[in-house]
Formats: structure tokens, sequence, C-alpha cells
């Protein structure tokens, strides 16, 4: 009987490398831990698009409308991008990634009666995509914009100009402004695994790490909306260096 089991133990051997690569290449293929939200939020800037036109993200309260003026100029920030910035040898560069075909845009604005606003967008050799007025909210605060679906969606890996104009009248030139850039991106498939198990407050620290800020600073302003004692958002804007309003309501009109 014993020639029936001659070559049973190399095909026992073949068969335990096969299953040991199969595990192996499964281990090597499989995402990277998920982020411990107890762990501080970690924004990683990514390169910018070399525009010429490196941005704006401040626009301090050194004037202002009628007899609003003086409140206006005792707020040393009128007008400020909730938006990254970075040195570059063209001056301070205002950039943020994102997955949106729709991206949100944010800004703090101090509160004055008389101020209208505008929202501008452009591609890179400023031909408009969108233009709209804006209704300000009646209280000093942080202020979400949408890009909406009625426009084209933003286009992957090409960088867009944005505009937020704050005028006294509604007559160019605005009395206040900041502009940036924003860029579409594409996820990696490694990222895209993570962020479909992931909870909401790794989702924040998932995008900060991969530089995507606008889907950072949402995905963190929602989870302050489902509950107030959140620390995302405020650390998330502390990690920019935007400490002055880390702690500002988020306003509506």
């Amino acid at each position: 009987m014993m020639p029936q089991f001659k070559h049973a133990a190399p095909l026992t051997i073949g068969l335990l490398v096969a299953l040991s690569g199969s595990l192996l290449g499964q281990a090597q293929s499989s995402p990277r831990s998920l982020p411990n939200i107890s762990a501080p939020i970690v924004f990683n800037n990514p390169t910018p698009p070399d525009t010429g036109q490196p941005g704006r993200r401040s626009d301090a309260g050194s004037r202002g409308c009628g007899e609003s003026a003086s409140a206006s100029a005792s707020d040393p920030t009128s007008l400020l991008a909730l938006a990254p910035i970075q040195e570059s040898q063209r001056g301070m560069v205002v950039f943020g990634k994102t997955i949106a075909e729709y991206p949100t845009f944010w800004f703090y604005v101090a509160h004055d009666p008389s101020l209208t606003a505008t929202f501008v967008l452009q591609d890179q050799e400023g031909y408009p995509i969108y233009e709209s007025n804006v209704a300000l909210p009646s209280a000093s605060g942080n202020l979400s914009l949408t890009l909406p679906a009625t426009v084209p969606p933003l286009e992957v890996g090409k960088p867009y100009h944005w505009f937020f104009k704050l005028y006294c009248e509604s007559i160019s030139p605005p009395d206040f402004f900041v502009d940036g850039w924003i860029q579409r991106e594409t996820l990696t498939p490694e990222l895209t695994q993570q962020l479909e198990t992931a909870s909401p407050q790794q989702q924040v620290r998932l995008y900060a790490a991969s530089g995507y800020w606008h889907d950072a600073l949402s995905t963190a302003a929602e989870l302050l909306g489902a509950n107030s004692e959140a620390s995302d958002w405020a650390e998330l804007l502390r990690a920019i260096g935007l400490d002055t309003v880390a702690a500002e309501a988020i306003v509506t009109p």
C-alpha cells in the first residue's frame, strides 16, 4: 500500500506554501489601521499648483461701512478664509484639496449689517465658472458656501481660483476680499477602503493626514453640529494656525 502515499508529503507542502503565499498577499494588500480618535489631528499640506497667484487668506478690519466703520475697525479680523496656507517663492499660497465634485468653502465673517457679499469661482485662466451673491448671517461667525449642482462639477487635477468679496456698496472694487485655490483629486484605493469603515472622527483624521482640507473641515462641522462638545472642528482649525476663530460659532443666514 505504500506506493499510494509516495507523493502525499510533497503535495501537502505545496498546498501549505500556496496558502501561505495567499495569506501573505492578503496581509500586504490590507489597509493600514484606522487612526486613534484620541490622537491629535495632523494636517499634511499638499503641494499646491504653480498658478502664479498665491492668494490672500485674511483681510483685517481696517475700514468699514458708514456708521459701522468703528465697529469694523475694532475687529482684528473682518474676513478670513478657513483654508490652509504655505510658503512658496511667490508668497503665502492659499490652497486646499478636495474629493468633492461640488465642494464646500468656509469663511469667518465679522458681522456688519451694511455689507453685501459675493462668491466667485474661476478656472486657472480666469474664465468664470460660478458667481453668486451671498446672504450674510446676522452675527459674526463661520459661514459655509457649497458649490451648487447647477454648475459643472470640478474636474480632477485642475486648479480653480475662488474669491469671497465684501462690499459696502455692490460695486467694484470690493472693500474686503480673500482668495485662494482648490483642486479636486481622486482617492487612493487604500484610503477609499479606510474611509468606508471609519467613524466620522476617524474620517476627519484620514482626510487631514492626506491633505484633503475641504472634506476634513466639512466632516468636522457635521460632528460639531451633532455634538456641541466635539473638539474636531476647533482642533483642525488650530492645526493650520486659525486659533483666533476656532471657538467662533458656525452661523447661517
